[in-house]
């Protein structure tokens, strides 16, 4: 009458999803999907916020406002 409640089964489903996903980058392709992603991700996205960045630089001031001054210094 004793049973071993240590035994844990696993999903096969979810098994073989945690052996994609270590193994990722085995199963990787070059489409025009993941070229266009990468260049969004990786060059346009921190662009666009780099050129914002660059523009604004020293335009808004937040320190030491009280009510009803604005926060733009030129």
């Amino acid at each position: 009458m004793a049973l071993n409640h240590n035994i844990l089964h696993t999903d096969p489903a979810l098994s073989k999803y945690s052996s994609l996903w270590v193994n990722r980058h085995q199963y990787f392709r070059w489409t025009p999907r993941t070229a266009w992603l990468t260049f969004a991700y990786v060059i346009m996205v921190p662009g666009i916020f780099g050129y914002m960045g660059y523009v604004t630089d020293g335009k808004y001031e937040m320190r030491g406002k009280r009510r009803g001054d604005i926060i733009s210094e030129w």
